[in-house]
């Protein structure tokens, strides 16, 4: 019977969620789930002086952002460190390791010996068969792999393909450092070991770890998992992912008002691909995923794709749910908590009935709060450059004959003050563009809005009056 599939995800809490660790988890979680299995959140927390609760906080806040849940308990590495000494000494007992006392400064001649010679393997293995009493007085000493010598360290990857290292170029590994702490590459072995992992699916830059922790699991006897390294994410320009290009924090691409869904589904488009499709369901995603569907190369982040995706799925939520990230946002945007204050029972109603208008016309949603800002907006308006000029005595000598027309209207609705601005537009002459524009910006502070009669229902006969009032000169 084939043991059930069960990945994890392992960052290190030294910053933010970054968006090559988004779609890693997001890989893993896939497959998992794919094959009814389970993924596992591990919190490689050895670096005591880099990682920070803060830090833990945003991978954890960012993963249930996204709605990549993990199964079971979240595992913290540094938690473990006695069970990682224990695996060390274990190998020490069984002839696999060795006390290594080399002191520092021997440690820097022999890497600048090495590197000078053009050569990878940087430790020349002087204490493997060396005993204690040729130490340094005092000197604590570190746990070493006994790593073999000759022959070739193999990994069938599920992505890379069949990858090769001859062992006279890696070295002898640290497993356990003088202080008694283990070390990263002895810690993820154990771990992945007794947390059953099957499946190691990983960004290619750990890749010469796989060679590395395989030699561990060798010595241990214990079966490798399966390994997928796939390629990390590049620029647009194929130079390596900078902030320019997007290399930000999960936190960040919520604070830029992208949906969840949306870059889920950007994110697994980015180094994988099933056919011509671009539109993930998240039941269609976990049925197509596959790791041979990865390609090999590096997957190029491009920012346009992912807002014209935002769009798609801002235009094909439902209205409830945009009213709700609306909410959410803005306690990520300037100014967001003037705007939140200014959010009660009827400016939601307001923005639920303008939704529809409102989705068609935003990429992400600080443009759907930006373009829902008439709703929210203080008497009397402020007007953008654009507005004001729209703003002529004569314009304003309009928008008092319109404010007196619309005046007359009692059943306020878009179809009933459209027909009130068609008659006058007929009984004066005019085309009803030419009423459209000077009504908007007196309306809403802008040159653009969604349909001008939307706008007259959904802030009302009172207020909008009011507005009209505000900019009328008779």
């Amino acid at each position: 019977m084939t043991a059930p599939v069960v990945t994890r995800f392992a960052p290190s809490p030294t910053g933010f969620l970054h968006i090559g660790g988004a779609r890693t988890a997001l890989f893993n979680w896939l497959y998992a789930r794919k094959f009814g299995g389970k993924m596992l959140l591990r919190i490689e927390d050895t670096d005591r002086e880099r990682s920070t609760e803060p830090a833990i906080a945003a991978i954890l806040d960012g993963l249930k952002w996204l709605g990549i849940e993990w199964d079971g308990d979240t595992v913290f590495q540094f938690a473990r460190a006695g069970r990682h000494r224990e695996v060390a000494e274990q190998l020490l007992a069984a002839g696999k390791a060795y006390h290594c006392y080399a002191t520092a400064d021997e440690l820097k001649e022999m890497r600048e010996k090495a590197r000078a010679e053009g050569k990878s393997k940087l430790y020349d293995g002087r204490w493997r068969d060396r005993a204690a009493t040729a130490a340094e007085a005092g000197m604590k000493p570190t746990i070493r792999l006994k790593a073999p010598l000759t022959g070739e360290t193999v990994i069938d990857d599920q992505v890379q393909g069949r990858v090769v290292w001859q062992n006279e170029n890696l070295d002898d590994l640290v497993l356990l450092r003088g202080d008694g702490n283990p070390t990263y590459m002895l810690a993820v072995v154990v771990d992945d070991h007794d947390m059953g992992v099957t499946h190691v699916i990983r960004g290619d830059d750990h890749l010469i770890n796989a060679a590395r922790q395989k030699q561990i699991y060798d010595a241990l006897g214990w079966e490798l998992p399966s390994m997928s390294h796939i390629p990390l994410i590049h620029g647009p320009d194929g130079s390596k992912l900078s902030k320019r290009h997007g290399a930000l924090g999960v936190d960040a691409y919520r604070a830029l008002g992208y949906v969840p869904a949306a870059l889920r589904n950007y994110l697994v488009r980015l180094g994988w691909s099933h056919g011509d499709q671009e539109i993930f369901s998240t039941e269609e995603m976990i049925a197509a995923f596959d790791l041979s569907a990865i390609g090999r190369s590096a997957a190029r982040f491009d920012f346009a794709k992912l807002e014209n995706l935002n769009g798609h799925y801002i235009r094909h939520s439902d209205d409830q749910s945009l009213a709700t990230m609306f909410e959410d946002v803005l306690s990520y945007v300037p100014n967001g908590a003037t705007l939140k204050a200014k959010v009660n029972d009827t400016t939601r109603a307001q923005l639920l009935q303008a939704m529809p208008g409102l989705k068609e016309r935003a990429k992400t949603l600080i443009e759907l709060i930006d373009n829902a800002g008439f709703i929210f907006a203080d008497r009397p308006l402020a007007m953008e450059p654009k507005a004001a000029a729209v703003l002529t005595p004569e314009t304003r000598a309009l928008i008092g004959k319109l404010q007196i027309a619309l005046a007359e209207v009692t059943d306020w609705s878009a179809t009933t003050t459209e027909a009130a601005m068609r008659t006058f537009a007929e009984a004066n002459g005019l085309k009803l563009g030419a009423i459209a524009q000077p009504l908007r910006v007196a309306l809403t502070g802008k040159t653009t809005s969604p349909g001008i009669f939307d706008v007259l229902a959904v802030l009302g006969r009172s207020e909008c009056l009011s507005r009209l009032a505000d900019q009328a000169s008779v």
